[in-house]
């Protein structure tokens, strides 16, 4: 799957998020080592710690249905200004992806193009807990 076809998933997933405090949406679209596409919204609570992101979400929906290796990530806003996933979604990120997997993040008209080891270098890892 290209580049565009991954934007428009995400963008897409937009329109299905659940924000009625902030009124950003943010969607996401994951592309998995073998080529399946999952994707995630942004779902708020009235508790925000209880809220999920979109790139959270894409994750949780790829590994319950059995994939845990990560080839491209897409996030894009409503904004379209180049929103990166926060600290705890680069975590959950570094979790499952090697340090070279793209993050391309919709500016609207290109992507800002990072790496997931450039967002989350020096990561909590399974070497860093002596797995």
């Amino acid at each position: 799957m290209d580049d565009s076809e991954l934007l428009a998933a995400a963008r897409d997933a937009t329109e299905n998020a659940y924000v009625p405090y902030s009124e950003y949406e943010v969607g996401a679209a994951l592309l998995t080592a073998d080529g399946d596409v999952f994707t995630g919204c942004n779902i708020e609570n009235a508790n925000y710690s209880n809220s999920l992101h979109a790139e959270e979400v894409a994750v949780g929906k790829a590994v319950s249905a059995g994939h845990d290796e990560f080839a491209k990530l897409v996030v894009t806003s409503s904004e379209r200004d180049a929103v990166t996933p926060c600290g705890m979604c680069r975590q959950t990120l570094a979790e499952f992806c090697d340090d070279d997997v793209p993050v391309l993040c919709d500016d609207g008209d290109d992507f800002v193009r990072y790496t997931v080891g450039e967002l989350i270098p020096d990561t909590i890892s399974p070497a860093t807990l002596g797995k």
